[in-house]
């Protein structure tokens, strides 16, 4: 199967104050039609910039795409010029950003918003844009749909911001939705009202989705595949399922057990140990080993590849060198 989205060594680097700061540093992402893929990990991880990136939206300078391909379509999206992804975003891909107060404009209506996209991808009329918006409006859940049209950002909660994030995100029946932290800060029954909707309208329009989160509860709800981050690289790549059954990197038996469980009241949290290092200034060999209960010599000095364990399966850890080798 032809992927919808191949993301190939993605290299994003950011230049300020004579530093190079490796946000991301060889990224591979596949997400097939109709799938979901969850992009997880703690912040600074290098989640966001990688969204931003697929989408050619990281601010330049100081940051740039130094290397990797993004093949969406089959085209390579890094070497597109600007005008065309001009139309492909929000046409092809669209995104719905972390913060829906800042990303919705506050000097224009909901229904101004909304049709703005409509009448420029899909060159419909203003009266057609119109109940274009109102038919997306009642599809995210709003009853009032037609007085929306005329309200403002500030008036609305945050989990109805949020619905009108998705409504604009839907307009044009994208082949791609990212979606940067959909639920944060939001309240629980909202949580799981918007992410019963971004399930819903991936069937309805076998729309695929990146979702990017830190919220492993979120994951489980909905993402078939899951690729945990850390340092600006993938250290792991699973089906949900086999990652929650069998966690394999050590960062990600560490998130787990971070988790709190409803089944057991006595369970401890078991936090990392130690810090994140700072991007500008990465150790030579393994970016978890300073955190790692496994670390070993080796681990000090090499960095490890992304190793192939079984199917549909990844690790970044010398652990599992033997299990590579047979699979």
């Amino acid at each position: 199967m032809t992927a919808l989205l191949d993301v190939r060594n993605l290299k994003t680097h950011f230049f300020t104050n004579k530093k190079v700061i490796p946000a991301v540093d060889g990224v591979d992402i596949k997400i097939n039609k109709g799938e979901t893929v969850a992009l997880v990990g703690e912040s600074g991880s290098g989640k966001s910039i990688t969204s931003l990136s697929i989408m050619k939206l990281v601010p330049s300078p100081p940051g740039e795409i130094v290397d990797g391909q993004i093949f969406f379509n089959g085209a390579d999206l890094v070497a597109l010029p600007e005008n065309e992804m001009y139309r492909i975003r929000g046409n092809d891909i669209s995104m719905i950003f972390q913060e829906p107060m800042t990303s919705l404009n506050p000097v224009l209506t909901i229904g101004e918003q909304i049709t703005e996209v409509l009448v420029y991808h899909k060159k419909l009329s203003k009266r057609e844009a119109d109940k274009k918006a109102i038919d997306l409006l009642k599809m995210v859940g709003f009853s009032r749909a037609k007085e929306m049209l005329d309200e403002y950002p500030h008036r609305l909660s945050g989990g109805m911001r949020q619905r009108v994030m998705i409504a604009i995100a839907m307009s044009c029946n994208p082949k791609l939705l990212i979606a940067d932290e959909p639920t944060t800060a939001l309240d629980v029954t909202i949580q799981a009202q918007i992410l019963d909707l971004m399930k819903d309208l991936s069937k309805q329009f076998h729309t695929s989705i990146l979702l990017i989160t830190h919220d492993l509860g979120i994951v489980s709800e909905i993402a078939d595949k899951v690729l945990v981050m850390y340092c600006g690289q993938v250290v792991e790549e699973a089906l949900v399922d086999d990652l929650f059954n069998e966690p394999l990197h050590p960062y990600t038996v560490g998130l787990m057990k971070s988790i709190p469980s409803i089944d057991d009241d006595d369970e401890k949290l078991v936090p990392i140990q130690g810090n994140v290092p700072s991007p500008d200034h990465y150790p030579k060999g393994c970016r978890f080993a300073s955190r790692c209960p496994h670390a070993y010599d080796r681990c000090l000095q090499e960095v490890p590849d992304l190793m192939k364990v079984g199917n549909l399966r990844s690790v970044r850890c010398f652990l599992y060198e033997e299990e590579e080798a047979t699979s």
